[in-house]
C-alpha cells in the first residue's frame, strides 16, 4: 500500500488542522493505521493509532482530548483532526499502516511495528 499524507501547514496556537492519509494500492480498511510525529532533534513519537478491525484507538497522553482519528473507508483515507493546537505540537507528521496479521484488534504504537509509511507533512504551530 502507498500512503500520501497531506493537510499540514502553519496555524496559530489554539487553532485546528485536519491531516489526511490517503492510501492507494490496497483497501485501507484492512490495515492498522497510526499517526506519528517527529520534531527537530527528537525521535519519532506515537500520536494515535487505530486497529485493523473493531475500531480500537489509542492516543498519546499529550494529544488526548484534542486530536481525533477517523476512517473514511469509501475514500480509502484516514484523517487526523487536530484541535487546540499548541506550539509543542510542531513537527513533521507521518501516517503509517500495517496489515497487523494475527493482531487485528491491536493498536500498534511502535515505529517498528509499521511496514508502510507516508512521506510526512509539516505542522507548525505559532505562539
Amino acid at each position: 500500500v502507498q500512503l500520501q499524507a497531506s493537510g499540514g501547514g502553519l496555524v496559530q496556537a489554539g487553532g485546528s488542522l485536519r491531516l489526511s492519509c490517503a492510501a492507494s494500492g490496497r483497501t485501507f480498511s484492512n490495515y492498522a493505521v497510526g499517526w506519528f510525529r517527529q520534531a527537530p532533534g527528537k525521535e519519532r513519537e506515537f500520536v494515535v493509532g487505530t486497529s485493523r478491525s473493531s475500531g480500537w484507538t489509542s492516543y498519546a497522553d499529550s494529544v488526548k482530548g484534542r486530536f481525533t482519528i477517523t476512517r473514511d473507508n469509501a475514500k480509502n483515507t484516514v484523517y487526523l483532526q487536530m484541535n487546540s493546537l499548541k506550539p509543542e505540537d510542531t513537527a513533521v507528521y507521518y501516517c503509517a499502516a500495517d496489515l497487523a496479521l494475527m493482531r487485528s484488534t491491536a493498536v500498534l504504537w511502535k515505529v517498528e511495528e509499521y511496514h508502510y509509511w507516508g512521506q510526512g507533512t509539516q505542522v507548525t504551530v505559532s505562539s
